[in-house]
């Protein structure tokens, strides 16, 4: 056998689902060799393969051992195809996990070839139950942990995870990646006591740039360094975990045989859907119950476009239209099964919470996800925050400003310590645009009942409590300003005399703009629309200049 051929095998029963560019990188052989290498052993049925395209990595095809594949191995290295299936990720249901992760694993593939272009050889470790996600042997001994925290991961889950990680492990550094800026910060908050260096990106950064950018932040102190300069500031030797031995162990099947399309295994589905159809139902798991219109401003699509994708993720039965206020759509349970399969979260917890089933959606009651019960049950509530996020979408980009992150309430809550109690604050949104160097974070909140003094005071004290601490500035890098839209322009004029006051009385000054619905449909989210005294005087949210 060809030793390229028997050193790819190896490499693949380390690490399956490389692709080719990825081999070439981490195996240190040219890219010519391995494309060669692969397609011979393809041709030979020692491994197989699968389409990959996500919106962070390009479209691929990924290879795997196949059945006679791990048989060749085990007899190179004169062991039992039972220990190699024991000891190494190859076996049936490895194969199911990993295709289940498949997105994420591109990401960390994509930043181990960058780090194999720095240090080389590069050994590698799969994860399937320890909170990091995978773990990287450096020359010299120095040991990386790699974790991923997905975009549907919840805050008290991942914290878990980093918590978990201090008592299984001591790696000598760790490399986070984070779905967006806000958790970035919330997870280097928690690594700031790892005693391991930690250094964390935003996963599209991470996945998008090269070794000297420096996208990579530090845990301990506020900078930015390069993965390059990272790696020169961990230390040496520390240990990574080693997992117990897999008692499931069944040789992998035929993956040319599996059934594609509509009825396709659960599994499969990461290999199945194009980016904009994954992009897709990140946004409909997001935005429950939201329409087709108002995914398409979220999405920046043409509704004959965004039909289309909804279309497609319906024939694979991950997403579904119900009649609740005219035809909206939602993630079914299939769906939510994919979502918490890619980021290693709950499948039960993400169903107990955000499951639609059953789907007689004309009474709220029948809906048997708690959280998108009561979405459902505040229709008119919902259906308002979801037209003011799409047309803002909308009106950003055509003024050419950046949509760098666009929260749901479930993450556009924030929680801080206030006089040595637990406080929170829970807006309808939250979302930050950019363009060039300027930055605008803000807090929406939709009001409907606080039509009185007293009752719109309790709707200010949680963000007064939160301004008045330095966690804004600490969350968020800048102060996000607090966005209050009211149904009529008589309940602004008695909000703002309020603001005021409270302001005055509690000594502490809170960025906050007011308007009604009225205005927002005449000049919309980024127009002249918005009031900080009652002056009459408007203003737009956007910075000056």
């Amino acid at each position: 056998m060809n030793p390229l051929d028997e050193e790819l095998l190896g490499l693949l029963s380390r690490m399956p689902f490389l692709d080719r560019l990825e081999a070439a990188a981490v195996s240190g052989w040219s890219s010519g060799a391995v494309y060669e290498s692969v397609s011979r052993m393809e041709d030979a049925g020692l491994i197989s393969s699968v389409p990959h395209a996500a919106v962070l990595t390009a479209a691929t095809r990924r290879f795997c051992l196949a059945a006679p594949g791990v048989q060749r191995l085990a007899n190179r290295e004169g062991v039992e195809v039972e220990e190699l299936l024991r000891t190494r990720p190859v076996s049936a249901w490895w194969r199911r996990l990993l295709l289940e992760r498949l997105d994420a694993l591109a990401v960390i593939y994509r930043l181990t070839s960058a780090i194999a272009g720095i240090a080389w050889p590069v050994g590698f470790r799969l994860y399937r139950a320890m909170p990091m996600d995978a773990g990287l042997i450096l020359p010299g001994g120095r040991t990386i942990a790699v974790m991923r925290q997905g975009h549907t991961s919840d805050r008290t889950g991942f914290s878990k995870r980093l918590w978990r990680l201090r008592e299984v492990a001591r790696p000598d550094g760790i490399l986070l990646l984070a779905p967006d800026e806000t958790r970035l910060r919330h997870s280097r908050r928690m690594l700031a006591a790892n005693p391991a260096p930690s250094f964390l990106a935003v996963e599209a950064e991470a996945a998008l740039s090269g070794v000297d950018d420096p996208v990579w932040r530090l845990s301990s102190v506020n900078a930015s360094v390069s993965l390059r300069d990272a790696l020169g500031l961990m230390g040496a030797e520390g240990p990574l975990p080693v997992e117990q031995p897999l008692s499931r162990i069944q040789l992998p099947g035929d993956l040319n045989s599996e059934v594609l399309g509509p009825d396709a295994p659960n599994f499969m589905l990461p290999a199945l859907l194009k980016p904009m159809e994954k992009r897709s139902l990140d946004v409909v798991s997001d935005w429950p119950w939201i329409s087709v219109d108002d995914l398409s401003g979220l999405l920046g699509l043409s509704r004959t476009r965004t039909n289309h994708l909804t279309s497609s993720l319906e024939a694979f039965g991950l997403v579904t239209r119900v009649p609740a206020g005219g035809r909206r759509l939602t993630v079914t349970d299939r769906g939510l099964t994919v979502l918490a399969r890619r980021d290693r979260t709950s499948v039960g917890w993400a169903k107990k919470r955000w499951s639609s089933a059953p789907r007689d959606a004309d009474d709220w009651r029948s809906v048997s996800g708690r959280r998108s019960r009561q979405l459902l049950r505040n229709m008119e509530h919902t259906e308002a925050v979801h037209g003011f996020m799409a047309v803002l979408s909308r009106q950003a980009r055509s003024l050419g400003w950046e949509i760098s992150q666009l929260d749901p309430p479930r993450r556009a809550s924030r929680y801080f310590r206030h006089f040595g109690s637990l406080r929170s604050i829970q807006p309808d949104a939250f979302g930050i645009l950019r363009r060039g160097g300027v930055v605008r974070p803000f807090f929406l909140e939709w009001e409907r009942r606080a039509v009185r003094p007293g009752t719109m005071a309790d709707r200010l004290a949680p963000y007064i409590r939160y301004y008045s601490t330095l966690r804004p500035l600490d969350d968020h890098g800048e102060l996000p300003v607090v966005l209050v839209v009211f149904q009529d322009e008589l309940a602004v004029i008695h909000f703002l005399r309020v603001v005021v006051e409270e302001m005055r009385r509690k000594d502490v000054v809170l960025p906050l703009m007011v308007s009604h619905g009225s205005l927002l449909r005449r000049v919309g989210p980024l127009g002249r629309m918005w009031l900080q005294s009652g002056n009459g005087d408007t203003m737009s949210m956007l910075p000056e200049g």
